[in-house]
Parts: C-alpha cells; sequence; structure tokens
C-alpha cells in the first residue's frame, strides 16, 4: 500500500501511524522529482503532522521500517525490502494462527 493511503486512517479517534516508527518518499525526492508544487501533500509532512515517528536515510536509497505489524518503504527503490519484511509478517502469522 502507498503511504498516502494512509492519509486519513484512524482507529478509535487516532491516526493510524501515530506513534509508529514510519518511512515514506521525502520531501527532498520529492522536490527532486519536481512534483512538490504537484502532489496533493507530501508524504513525510503527512506522515508527521498525523503523529509518526518519521525517519529517512539518503534519497534514493532502499530503506525500510517495521514496526509490530505495520511496514513502510522510504521510496521504490524500498519496495523488494517492504515484500521480503512483509513475507515474514504473513509466515510468523500463518505459524501462530493456522
Amino acid at each position: 500500500m502507498h503511504p498516502r493511503a494512509l492519509k486519513d486512517v484512524k482507529i478509535h479517534s487516532e491516526y493510524l501511524v501515530k506513534d509508529k516508527n514510519v518511512t515514506g518518499f521525502t520531501n527532498t525526492e520529492e522536490d527532486a522529482v519536481q512534483l512538490t508544487d504537484v502532489v496533493p501533500f507530501l508524504v513525510e509532512n503527512m506522515l508527521k503532522k498525523n503523529g509518526g515517528i518519521y525517519s529517512k536515510i539518503e534519497d534514493w536509497s532502499p530503506y525500510t521500517i517495521v514496526d509490530r505489524r505495520f511496514v513502510t518503504g522510504e521510496n521504490p527503490a524500498s519496495c523488494e525490502k517492504v515484500a521480503d519484511e512483509l513475507l515474514k509478517l504473513i509466515l510468523w502469522f500463518k505459524t501462530f494462527y493456522y
């Protein structure tokens, strides 16, 4: 799921990302592709505004964060690692719930 899908998601009146370690497309990456003034909001700003504990590394480098059952990746270079982490979570749940 793209981090933009998390913008307005709330559980019990709290944003889903609140107090979770997260990452997503950085403001500087958005600026580098010249979309800062085109997109409706910046993912980095939204995650921070909604209470996420946002972190990032060097632009365009693969970076993935797993916080409990929550997996986020910084940019397209992170897709493979995000998929690996999701697979680990699925296999872990399968072990305990099936």
